[in-house]
């Protein structure tokens, strides 16, 4: 079986953010949201994966996933020139996929546990096509699925006004290469793309099984910021572990599970984790609170951070409190006034904040 990896997209729920990188970069807990998505293919076994990129991001992508060594497999990348829909990223990796099975997995998609054992049932099983469900309150806004008491699908719809469940599709999916023959028939959606729902809905029509398991553990798609932020503090409760590999000073306290990377310093500060510093990291007279994730080669002096990302490079000087924000690279936000407020900001990288 091989894997695809959806690493296109323009990111625009993430905006400002995603001007300047992509979207799957984004880290959690200090690493980007694409390297959660191999890893968990690599649980299942799988060895060779199709990275399907952007013109516009690949190459960002390809410098920070290389080749795929690291890991010990073997990435191809895969242009998709045009964002022409999930459906179209499966044609336009049809090569590469051949004959086999395989699994596609957005690569903005995080779930709280491995996939392996989705990919047993269908191998065992073998039917065309495995879909992930998860109970949602807004079906309104995803392809929902109509499925019977034994799990089969009867039929999907996307975004439907009214909805004929709350079984909301995951992006993860399982197919045979009988996907291809579907995708051959149907037509652009209103959008313009050939989405996979239709392709899906078309398994059905020609008499295909397509099975489905309902998650009964999170499931979140981190294209926004609240989406990612909840995405970070959840990382950071169920799978962070305590190190300290910096140096933490007397006069310091590091309450909870804090990760503190190598060459970082803390001095006359207060940590209450769940927390994870990067490297080469200076916290100095300052108060880091719960499910804040920091990058490495970042300053922060006098000021005080709560449930927040901030990426590499960034700097914070006086600032009273800064909570639920997402910060990219470079920032720079510093105090001049002095009425203080929380603040809640996203930030694209190379920016520069007074407050």
């Amino acid at each position: 079986m091989k894997a695809i990896i959806l690493s296109g997209g323009k990111g625009t729920r993430l905006r400002p953010l995603t001007y300047s990188g992509a979207k799957q970069l984004v880290p959690i807990a200090n690493k980007p949201i694409l390297f959660y998505c191999i890893e968990n293919i690599i649980q299942a076994g799988i060895k060779e994966v199709g990275m399907i990129i952007a013109p516009e991001t690949g190459q960002e992508i390809k410098s920070t996933v290389g080749d795929g060594s690291a890991w010990g497999i073997k990435i191809h990348y895969i242009c998709q020139d045009v964002p022409g829909g999930l459906a179209h990223a499966i044609r336009t990796a049809r090569e590469f996929l051949a004959d086999s099975s395989f699994v596609m997995y957005l690569g903005d998609n995080l779930i709280g546990a491995g996939i392996g054992k989705f990919v047993d049932e269908f191998n065992r099983n073998r039917p065309e096509a495995l879909i992930l469900l998860k109970e949602v309150d807004n079906p309104k806004q995803f392809g929902v699925a109509d499925v019977s008491d034994s799990g089969k699908v009867m039929r999907l719809i996307e975004k439907p006004e009214v909805p004929p469940s709350n079984l909301a599709l995951v992006g993860i999916y399982i197919f045979s290469p009988r996907i291809h023959d579907a995708i051959e028939v149907i037509k652009p959606s209103k959008r313009g793309e050939l989405e996979i729902t239709d392709a899906i809905q078309e398994l059905i029509n020609m008499g295909c099984n397509v099975e489905s398991f309902i998650l009964d553990m999170w499931w979140l798609d981190t294209g926004k910021k609240d989406d990612l932020l909840t995405a970070n503090a959840i990382v950071l409760d169920e799978w962070l572990k305590g190190d300290i590999s910096g140096t933490v000073d007397s006069e310091s306290r590091l309450l909870g599970r804090v990760a503190v990377g190598r060459n970082s310093i803390i001095t006359g500060s207060t940590i209450r984790g769940p927390v994870v510093i990067g490297e080469n990291t200076v916290v100095e007279n300052s108060f880091i609170g719960p499910h804040t994730s920091i990058g490495s080669n970042v300053r922060i002096i006098k000021s005080s951070v709560e449930h927040s990302v901030i990426m590499n490079e960034s700097e914070l000087r006086d600032i009273e409190r800064l909570e639920e924000s997402l910060v990219g690279r470079r920032v720079k936000i510093v105090e001049n006034r002095k009425t203080h407020r929380a603040l809640r900001l996203m930030l694209g990288d190379d920016s520069v904040v007074e407050v």
